[in-house]
């Protein structure tokens, strides 16, 4: 995007001026800082339920386009989109022409009808979305002055009750990220995903920025080394570039890490740089100069030049093993094809007088309404669900302790993890951590969370895992591999029961008598009481005795900190803090 300054919020006659000076070819700026100043009068102090002004948020709204590049009836449009809300008998057209009074009006309609394919069923929905695309086809700058609105309310909506907050997200998931997506504003995309992204699922959104964060400096040295190396080349070549690190999209990341299975350091846009050049084929030249430095990553190479995507981006995308045999994307396109990328169909407006844009844009609003109409054949549900990207709540996400996603349903377990992981891990898992904090093998997994399994050395699963009044196992898949065992190893396992309410307390208590009056004494590991522990006959720890947990096949075993069988344990991760704890029996 093109950085306009000052913010218009802080005084918008230098914001235009600032306009005027960063976009000569365009003259009529009276137009946009007259709707700047009547709307400042007709808004007033009035604001909206973020708490901001609405003067502020059209002020914003208008801003952004501008770093879109669009004309001035638009800014002005953006300005003053929520005029008829506040005053319903204005007349714009009288006031500042057909032109704008028609962008206005088309972005209110658009808001209902929005609103109303949310009141209706998803097939109402969708068939709303096709109607309201086509409905716009002619005049694609309401349909800009929305996408832009909606980038704003997500940058706001921190301030706003989680449910608005929510509805907000979801609506953007649904339709306007995969709105910009078609119309390929790839700038506008990102951002409204990885913002909506970050209030539906707040706990995968941190997982994963701290995934990113947990390496930054070292990723952006590693970049700069490589960044010396091919700009050297290219050079050499006469071809002239310009190299820089490519941004990081926390909802791509995490996509392609549910979409491949893999941990983070599997993602291979992970370290990623952008090369910009002259040309087409200066294209293909730098990427042959990339692959005679370092080694292709096969089935990772993407020519989007030859074979444009749907929303016409162009662009080569190749993955190789660069220095220090690392992964690394690297992305190769002229200038013309980085602004399609970034603004899509505002790229072709360019502050043309009237911004009726000029041919390709017309081409481009041509390809949207073919495709529309070529969808109209499919049912309603398929074209929304091949529109937008899914936000399932049947499963969850969740991560191994490297940054692999696995995808679970809903109620799983740390077992059902270790079964998903490897079958034999889940035999032997004697314990899980979540977070780093132990848990009951039937804690509800949530999602985002990170989960570490401890097992041991050799195992075997018990039959009280089959019990569903036990909640050890949600998950089918991890139920047979239990039964499997029991039938391999000729052990019948016990018969299912039905599941209730509240699961009993599956840990043993350590009581030192049974007399009725005196209060129970159990065994805490790691501040979780509810877990199968036995006394160790080694060393026959008593209550009040320092002890420590070590992990078996038969569950966590309590022994005296000074047993001599805990000195012969290599494993440290196998040992867990424990404790006496009274209770009121």
């Amino acid at each position: 995007m093109v950085a306009v300054t000052p913010n218009p919020i802080e005084g918008y006659d230098a914001w235009v001026d600032a306009l005027a000076r960063v976009f000569p070819e365009q003259t009529d700026f009276t137009r946009l800082r007259t709707a700047c100043t009547a709307a400042t009068q007709w808004y007033g102090a009035a604001r909206r339920p973020s708490g901001e002004l609405y003067l502020e948020h059209t002020l914003a709204v208008a801003a952004l386009l501008a770093e879109l590049r669009l004309d001035i009836p638009t800014l002005a449009a953006a300005v003053l989109h929520d005029v008829p809300e506040l005053c319903k008998d204005t007349d714009l057209s009288r006031e500042f022409g057909a032109e704008i009074a028609h962008l206005v009006t088309g972005t209110r309609r658009l808001d209902d009808l929005v609103r109303l394919g949310q009141a209706r069923s998803h097939v109402d929905g969708a068939e709303g979305l096709r109607n309201l695309l086509l409905s716009f086809d002619d005049d694609l700058r309401v349909i800009l002055i929305k996408l832009a609105e909606q980038t704003h309310d997500l940058r706001s909506a921190k301030r706003l009750a989680e449910h608005d907050r929510h509805q907000i997200a979801t609506l953007t998931m649904e339709i306007y990220a995969p709105l910009a997506n078609r119309l390929g504003m790839g700038r506008l995309k990102w951002e409204m995903e990885d913002l909506a992204f970050r209030y539906l699922e707040p706990a995968i959104y941190q997982r994963v920025a701290a995934l990113l964060d947990e390496k930054r400096l070292d990723r952006e040295q590693y970049l700069h080394k490589v960044m010396t190396v091919l700009r050297a080349h290219l050079s050499n070549l006469g071809i002239h570039a310009t190299i820089s690190g490519r941004p990081k999209h926390l909802y791509s990341i995490w996509r392609k890490m549910r979409r491949k299975n893999v941990d983070f350091e599997h993602i291979y846009d992970v370290r990623a740089l952008r090369v910009l050049v002259e040309n087409r084929d200066d294209c293909y030249s730098a990427l042959g100069i990339v692959h005679d430095l370092w080694t292709p990553i096969l089935g990772e190479f993407d020519d989007y030049i030859i074979r444009p995507k749907k929303n016409l981006y162009q662009s080569l995308h190749t993955a190789v093993i660069g220095p220090e045999g690392k992964s690394l994307e690297i992305q190769i396109r002229t200038q013309d094809m980085h602004h399609h990328a970034e603004l899509g169909v505002a790229a072709h407006w360019r502050y043309k007088e009237g911004g009726q844009g000029n041919s390709d844009a017309n081409y481009r609003i041509q390809w949207l309404r073919q495709f529309l109409e070529r969808d109209a054949t499919t049912p309603a549900e398929e074209f929304l669900e091949q529109f937008r990207p899914s936000f399932t709540h049947e499963q969850i996400y969740v991560f191994t302790p490297k940054g692999r996603v696995v995808e679970l349903p809903r109620g799983a377990t740390p077992l059902d993890f270790a079964y998903y992981i490897h079958t034999e891990i889940g035999h032997r898992c004697r314990g899980a951590k979540i977070n780093g904090h132990i848990v009951p093998l039937n804690y509800a997994l949530h999602n985002g969370e990170q989960i570490e399994i401890l097992t041991a050395k050799q195992g075997a699963p018990s039959r009280d895992w089959l019990n569903l009044q036990n909640g050890y196992l949600h998950s089918h898949r991890a139920r047979e591999k239990v039964r499997n065992w029991f039938k391999q190893n000729h052990a019948p396992a016990q018969p299912e029961l039905s599941p209730v309410t509240h699961p009993p307390r599956m840990r043993i208590e350590s009581t030192p008598s049974q007399q009725k009056s005196a209060p129970a004494i159990h065994i805490q590991v790691q501040g979780v009481d509810n877990l199968v522990t036995h006394l160790a006959q080694c060393c026959n720890p008593h209550p009040g005795d320092p002890i420590l947990g070590h992990i078996t096949h038969h569950g966590i075993s309590i022994h005296r900190v000074d047993c001599i069988n805990l000195q012969k344990i290599e494993i440290s991760s196998q040992l867990l803090d424990a404790a006496w704890v009274s209770k009121a029996g």
